[in-house]
């Protein structure tokens, strides 16, 4: 997902500066096209990457989100300080079936966790089972 979303604008961009480069290039037009688009791919793959290394899990405790390989980091998020839950739906992820789920925290250096490239139906059922916890939670606000 996160690779199909740098692909557009990549090649949006790349496509501006074919057109701009013009009949002064030393490179002709399919060659900076080719440049342009192996350039797109290679972004996508590193942000497809990228996303694959973001881990959750939701237990009794509250949400835990790792980011990252060689330098990661864990966020944790207490049943306590969920304030609300959002679901987050771009066009782009409209198309391909996707969600974002953000949760807003209080008292929390970020204010925010959020988890992208969800499919649609499990981040609905995961905010339904994070809202759940939270009610039965009586120290949840």
């Amino acid at each position: 997902m996160a690779g199909l979303s740098l692909l557009i604008p990549c090649l949006l961009v790349g496509g501006g500066l074919i057109l701009r480069i013009g009949e002064g290039s030393p490179l002709p037009w399919p060659a900076s096209a080719g440049v342009v688009a192996v350039v797109a791919v290679l972004l996508a793959a590193l942000a497809y990457r990228r996303r694959r290394r973001v881990r959750w899990l939701l237990d009794a405790q509250g949400l835990a989100v790792r980011r990252g390989g060689l330098w990661q980091s864990e966020t944790r998020v207490p049943a306590s300080r969920v304030q609300h839950l959002d679901l987050r739906r771009g066009p782009l992820e409209r198309m391909l079936g996707l969600s974002t789920l953000v949760v807003h925290t209080a008292g929390s250096r970020f204010g925010a966790v959020s988890i992208a490239g969800l499919a649609a139906a499990d981040a609905e059922r995961l905010r339904e089972r994070l809202s759940r916890q939270l009610d039965q939670d009586d120290d949840a606000l």
